[in-house]
């Protein structure tokens, strides 16, 4: 029964993970004219376009998308913990875990980016790669406020080190 929850709980990761880049992608700007934003697409339009009749974009804010988001995290938390063998919650300690997993989530999401961002940064940056581009655009806005509050030292930008202990500490906050 474990490896069976572990595969439900990594399959909901990656559609989650297509969710959540459903969200940021046009905060960020970043458009879906590559071969991931297609792909997100792809998986997400079944759930999105009927909600987009419902809800409306508010300015560069996906609304639909977001309340996918929220549904898929919702759906998520109830099958893996109704699999996992806890007994039936109240609907707020739900939504509650739900909400959290989603923040934890979108916590991990962002330190993945950045630690990848980082180690292409020095491997191989090649900024016409089309995955290179999108990780840029998600990372930039990010590490950005703090790299004018902490320019670089001698060449060596040490933004992304920064972002990263935030993230973890909000993590280790949040759980």
């Amino acid at each position: 029964m474990r490896a069976l929850l572990y595969v439900l709980d990594a399959l909901f990761t990656l559609v989650l993970v297509a969710f959540l880049l459903r969200v940021i992608l046009p905060l960020v700007d970043a458009g879906f004219r590559n071969p991931i934003g297609e792909a997100v697409l792809k998986v997400t339009d079944p759930l999105v376009l009927p909600l987009r009749r419902l809800f409306k974009p508010f300015g560069r804010i996906d609304v639909a998308a977001v309340v996918a988001l929220v549904l898929m995290q919702l759906l998520a938390t109830v099958l893996l913990l109704g699999l996992g063998g806890v007994g039936a919650l109240a609907l707020p300690v739900v939504v509650l875990h739900a909400l959290r997993s989603l923040l934890d989530l979108t916590l991990q999401f962002f330190t993945v980016c950045l630690l990848i961002y980082v180690v292409l940064s020095w491997v191989a940056p090649d900024v016409r790669n089309p995955a290179v581009q999108l990780l840029a655009r998600v990372c930039e806005p990010v590490l950005r406020p703090v790299r004018r509050l902490l320019p670089p030292l001698g060449g060596l930008d040490l933004s992304p080190l920064l972002v990263l202990i935030a993230l973890q500490a909000l993590r280790i906050t949040l759980n």
